[in-house]
């Protein structure tokens, strides 16, 4: 009795001196949001330091931070390169909410001096296989014509590739660009691309952030199983009125923002014209032929008090092309989001969005007197939030759920006397649901992690006619020819829209670590599982406006990625130097492969003319920056190899390329860029970027035979067996700003550029046939450019 009495005593006591410590310890939480003070216009990724505890945290994409400390007496310090720090000393006795503005460190500073901050490693963060721009950084790259460009851009990073000059998207680590998730204020581009390829839709002016995700993806993210380009749109000045803009060779821009209620609400409105029919070597004389692009970026926003703000933008964008007004094509996309953001606590952020995207394509033939237009529409509700449960642990979790319509195409007459019967391809509608939870745990000084789960489920809803086939088998092989053929539909079924064609659900856990040797050197590990569900029909070696989008069902399953990669990353000197290295391996699922011969535009019966496979791709990545001085830069290269294989699907077929792996359109086995950038003084200041690539896979004749006096190539060899001539060029420019735009408001530059320094004349494709005057087979070589100077002048006031 005596010893349970002592030892009763014993837990009291310590139950005394544990509660002691912990009232000790009481924490209290500081929040608030990062502004710039001449604008009001929130800052992403802003430092909240408390260098004499080694703890801080970073502003999230609508500029707000959390952290929870011990009470005490701190020195609390906001940096952000390119701005001045705020240092003060606060005693932490309550929960505090501590809104901070910052300065710029010169007026003189441009955005791109800002944005350094952004770009550079961060050693200690789990996040790997991330690269950030501004858009300060890509108004200096110089590119085709002179015209800013975000595409263009990130094609200077390790592990981004393009289909060459001309081509529209990108791939990102040997991954098709349908596999890309692109995000412009959180809704959804489907074409990223003006003129066929020569020009992106984001006009630098109106864009704020940009962040593009080749691994180690968030589970916040979905839907795609290569790469996401997250881009946020500036808010506008909520202090003072301000418009900004350019001239061109082929384009002008004109950006106007300012305060719908001072200190409280802003917007902002920009444009873009070109005139790019005056410069394109257009057929005929080029007198009725017409080539331009417009769009539109508009964005409010409204402070309603400390814990709401609603935020309302918007895109719209169009290409038209036209021929003597027989031939005229018009596509381009439309998305609206309408965005709440509510803090409900000190800890606790959210983020509602209502969110509409639209992308249009029309054709008209007078000459055939048709008109066809296709598209994919779709509506998203999202909320996420963020939980700052402590200074070491924090919460995104949230749900979206996207609806689809599908127009594969419709043809109708566009004239009385067209002898053309209106014809429509049936509308597929589907959709998307995921609900995600993912976790920022640092577990030490040394050790942070980031994990997570998406559960997504895709529903392929009912359509008024589907097709049957015998034994569901809608492609049949022909074993005596030794080739695929569609199979004949044996009836149809129509299914009400409130039913299902299709169901599928997938958990896709994300995972990432970061190790520390110390504040310089650390490695990160990273794996992802996603799925998409969506596809993009296209037999080209690049996306064109033609191509539609189509999406998982009876026949067609989703596309499923399984991403590993490691990394080493280190700062050198302060940072003035980083060096990060990353390799990675990637397998897909279910990868859309087409039969010979296949048959894709404005087909109502696809699953006849495609096989599921599968794609792998692995490589190793380098970059290496200088982030500080009067020099400034990085050096990129990556070796790398991408793969497809659909075999047979039984042992007599044979499959595509004989069932064997064969390298995809998009396969570069070597790619080196360099990009720099030279302060001579406060009047110019220089910029080169150079580019290499191993030519892009191809296939080239066989044999020949001869027909009527013709002699026509025989294309019968493996699959992208042959290659195009290695693609390279180096771009040069010199930016000039008047010593006089010091004192006054209004502030002009001028940029002298030269694209294709030395004319290389880079083969888009090379194509075989025989010339009309010797009637030799000879190969032709096509080029989009060679050597293009331009000038343009940008000015802000």
């Amino acid at each position: 009795m005596k010893k349970h009495n002592s030892l009763s005593s014993l837990l009291l006591l310590l139950f005394i001196i544990c509660h002691s410590a912990l009232l000790a310890q009481e924490k209290f939480t500081i929040n608030g949001t990062i502004t710039e003070q001449s604008s009001n216009e929130t800052l992403i990724g802003v430092n909240v330091l408390f260098p004499e505890v080694g703890k801080g945290v970073v502003t999230n994409e609508y500029g707000f931070y959390s952290i929870t400390l011990p009470e005490g007496t701190y020195k609390l310090q906001v940096s952000y390169l390119g701005f001045k720090d705020i240092i003060q000393e606060i005693t932490l006795d309550e929960d505090k909410k501590l809104n901070f503005q910052l300065l710029e460190a010169s007026e003189m500073l441009e955005e791109v001096v800002i944005t350094e901050n952004v770009e550079k490693v961060n050693i200690k963060t789990p996040q790997m296989s991330l690269n950030k721009l501004s858009a300060g950084t890509i108004k200096q790259i110089p590119v085709v014509l002179g015209e800013a460009d975000v595409i263009k851009s990130i094609v200077l990073l390790p592990g981004v590739t393009s289909g060459g000059e001309g081509a529209s998207g990108f791939n990102v680590r040997g991954g098709a660009a349908d596999q890309n998730l692109i995000l412009l204020d959180e809704a959804t581009i489907f074409n990223s691309s003006h003129l066929f390829g020569f020009f992106s839709v984001f006009n630098p002016d109106a864009i704020k952030d940009i962040k593009l995700y080749k691994g180690g993806i968030p589970a916040k993210y979905g839907g795609r199983v290569s790469s996401v380009l997250d881009i946020y749109q500036k808010e506008g000045n909520s202090k003072e009125y301000h418009l900004s803009g350019g001239l061109g060779l082929v384009s002008s821009r004109l950006l106007a923002e300012g305060p719908i209620v001072k200190n409280k609400g802003a917007f902002l409105v920009g444009g873009r014209a070109s005139y790019a029919h005056l410069f394109l070597p257009l057929v005929d004389d080029g007198n009725d032929n017409v080539a331009y692009f417009y769009d539109l970026n508009t964005k409010l926003n409204y402070k309603i008090n400390e814990n709401n703000n609603i935020f309302l933008s918007g895109y719209f964008g169009r290409d038209v092309f036209s021929i003597s007004e027989s031939f005229r094509n018009t596509y381009g996309n439309t998305v609206l989001n309408l965005r709440w953001n509510h803090l409900f606590s000190d800890k606790l952020f959210s983020n509602l969005s209502l969110i509409y995207s639209d992308y249009f394509y029309g054709l008209e033939l007078d000459f055939v007197g048709f008109e066809w237009d296709s598209g994919i529409r779709n509506f998203n509700v999202k909320y996420d939030l963020k939980h700052y449960l402590s200074d070491n642990f924090q919460l995104n979790y949230g749900i979206n759920d996207i609806y689809y319509r599908f127009n594969p195409g419709e043809i109708k007459p566009n004239s009385e006397d067209s002898g053309i019967i209106r014809d429509k391809l049936i509308d597929k509608y589907a959709n998307e649901l995921g609900v995600y939870i993912d976790a920022e745990h640092k577990i030490s000084n040394k050790l942070s992690l980031q994990y997570g789960i998406r559960l997504s489920n895709f529903t392929r809803l009912g359509q008024d006619e589907l097709n049957i086939y015998e034994n569901d088998n809608p492609l049949l092989f022909n074993e005596e020819l030794q080739i695929y053929e569609a199979a004949n539909p044996i009836g149809t079924e129509r299914i009400s829209r409130s039913d299902q064609i299709e169901n599928f659900t997938n958990l896709e856990p994300r995972v990432a670590l970061a190790y520390a040797f110390n504040d310089n050197t650390s490695i990160k590990a990273s794996y992802n599982r996603m799925a998409q569900y969506l596809h993009l029909l296209s037999n080209t070696n690049s996306p064109t406006p033609l191509d539609v989008w189509t999406p998982s069902g009876k026949y067609v399953k989703p596309q499923l990625l399984n991403q590993y990669a490691i990394g080493y990353f280190k700062s050198i000197k302060d940072d003035t130097y980083s060096i990060e290295a990353e390799v990675f391996y990637k397998d897909i699922e279910n990868r859309i492969d087409y039969i010979d011969g296949a048959e894709l535009i404005a087909n109502d019966a696809i699953e006849q003319e495609i096989l599921n496979g599968e794609a792998r791709a692995y490589g190793l990545e380098l970059l290496l920056r200088k982030n500080q001085g009067k020099f400034k830069g990085w050096l990129a290269y990556t070796l790398s190899k991408s793969e497809q294989r659909t075999p047979g699907r039984t042992p007599t077929e044979i499959g595509i390329n004989n069932g064997e792996w064969y390298n995809t359109p998009y396969d570069k086995t070597h790619d080196i860029s360099f990009n720099g950038s030279y302060e001579l003084n406060e009047k110019w200041k220089f910029n080169a970027n150079f580019l290499f690539q191993t030519g892009q896979p191809t296939n080239y004749p066989t044999g020949q035979f001869e027909y009527q006096g013709l002699i026509v190539p025989i294309y019968d060899g493996l699959r992208n067996d042959q290659r195009l001539p290695a693609y390279h060029r180096m771009d040069i420019s010199a930016t000039l700003t008047p010593r006089k735009n010091k004192n006054r408001k209004w502030q002009g530059e001028w940029v002298f550029s030269i694209y294709n320094l030395y004319n290389r004349r880079n083969a888009a494709s090379i194509t075989f046939s025989q010339n009309t005057e010797t009637f030799v087979n000879e190969a032709v070589r096509t080029s989009i450019f060679g050597i293009v100077p331009a000038i343009t002048y940008n000015f802000k006031f």
